[in-house]
C-alpha cells in the first residue's frame, strides 16, 4: 500500500523569505523578512511540508555559482533551526533563455513560471498538489503554482505590490506576508483552495 501523499506549501525564495536583494548570493545581505521563521515553523507542526522554490539566475548570468547558492541555503537552514524549525527541501533553476552563459543558456520546464520545480519536489516528496499552496511575490511564482496544480497565494513584499497590480482581476488571494498567508493556508486545513 502507497503511502498517503502530503499537503505540501511552496516557497518562493527572495522576497517572500527573506528580503528582497538583487542577485544575492552573500550570507552577509541575507535577512528573513519579519516574522517568517515563525510562519515556517507554524506550517511544519501542522503537517506541512515546506519546500523552497527559487529562479536563481544569477547563476546563468555568471554573477556566482551554484555553490554560493548552497552555502546561502545551509545558512538559511541554520538560522530555521534557531527557531526549531526546517524547510523540507531546496529547488533551483539555474537557467535563463536569452542571458544565460554556456549550458545554462535554455528554455527549460524549471523557470517559473513553469512548474518544473513543483512538479520534481511533489514527485520526490509524496505531495499532493491540489492540498498544496505556492507562495510567492511575483507573477511567475503564481504562474507556476498554478500550472502545477497548487493554490497560489500572492504576498505584497518583494516585487509583490507592482505584481498585484500587474495581475488585476486575475490576482489571486493576496496577503501582507508570508506570516498573513500562512494564517489563511492553516485556517482551511485539508481544503483545496478555490483559487486555482
Amino acid at each position: 500500500m502507497k503511502p498517503a501523499l502530503k499537503p505540501a506549501v511552496f516557497l518562493d525564495r527572495d522576497g517572500t523569505i527573506n528580503v528582497e536583494k538583487d542577485y544575492l548570493h552573500r550570507i552577509e545581505d541575507f535577512a528573513f523578512l519579519p516574522g517568517v521563521p515563525e510562519a515556517i515553523r507554524r506550517l511544519k507542526v501542522a503537517g506541512y511540508l515546506v519546500l523552497v522554490v527559487t529562479n536563481q539566475s544569477g547563476v546563468a548570468r555568471g554573477y556566482y555559482g551554484l555553490g554560493d547558492v548552497e552555502r546561502l541555503h545551509r545558512h538559511l537552514q541554520e538560522e530555521l533551526g534557531r527557531h526549531g524549525t526546517a524547510v523540507d527541501g531546496f529547488y533551483i533553476c539555474p537557467h535563463h533563455p536569452q542571458s544565460g552563459r554556456g549550458p545554462y543558456r535554455r528554455d527549460c520546464d524549471c523557470r517559473k513560471g513553469n512548474p518544473g520545480m513543483l512538479l520534481q519536489a511533489a514527485a520526490e516528496h509524496g505531495v499532493d498538489l491540489e492540498r498544496s499552496f505556492m507562495v510567492g511575490d511575483k507573477k511567475a511564482d503564481i504562474e507556476a503554482g498554478r500550472r502545477a496544480g497548487c493554490t497560489a497565494l500572492l504576498v505584497l513584499t518583494g516585487y509583490g505590490a507592482s505584481t498585484a497590480g500587474e495581475l488585476g482581476t486575475s490576482a489571486p488571494p493576496t496577503f501582507a506576508g508570508l506570516p498573513e498567508a500562512v494564517e489563511f493556508i492553516l485556517s482551511r486545513p485539508g481544503k483545496r483552495g478555490d483559487f486555482v
